[in-house]
């Protein structure tokens, strides 16, 4: 591809972000009192029944500080158990509640509207290449020692 024809993949990437922050904000009874950051807690959650801080924090890619945060938070919202595990006092676990499992179910489905936009008028295939081009944004220059390298297949559906 020349120079003059190639796409400006960053400035598209910057604004389908903010494109979507504004479907999302016009969303309000799929997100009542709860933030993206929120949503993709429980999406983990869900998907895996329960996980701890660590856990968590490297499926997300933050630090496990921005979990303990977020998820003191979930748990005064009621949406989520923060539990000490039995053998290692020091590891936290965190579990949905039945606020957190519809919550979850109620954003999904809002999600799963919003997928479907994104995709409609492409085929399996084209969507196959924007999934394995999106992953590849995703792992750029990710610190192998702090953080999972996330595949496709490995990364909590966010549907």
């Amino acid at each position: 591809m020349s120079q003059k024809s190639q796409p400006r993949f960053v400035f598209l990437l910057n604004h389908a972000h903010k494109a979507l922050q504004r479907w999302i904000q016009k969303q309000p009874s799929a997100w009542t009192d709860i933030s993206a950051a929120q949503v993709g807690m429980l999406f983990l959650i869900r998907s895996q029944g329960s996980v701890t801080v660590g856990e968590a924090a490297s499926a997300l890619q933050v630090a496990p500080a921005a979990i303990t945060g977020l998820s003191k938070r979930m748990q005064a919202a009621g949406l989520i158990q923060r539990l000490t595990d039995d053998v290692d006092t020091r590891k936290i676990c965190l579990t949905l509640t039945p606020a957190g499992e519809e919550a979850s179910i109620k954003a999904k489905s809002t999600l799963q509207d919003l997928n479907q936009q994104l995709s409609d008028g492409f085929t399996e295939d084209e969507l196959k290449v924007v999934a394995r081009w999106l992953s590849q944004v995703v792992n750029l220059d990710l610190p192998t020692d702090n953080y999972v390298k996330h595949s496709s297949s490995r990364v909590a559906p966010l549907t």
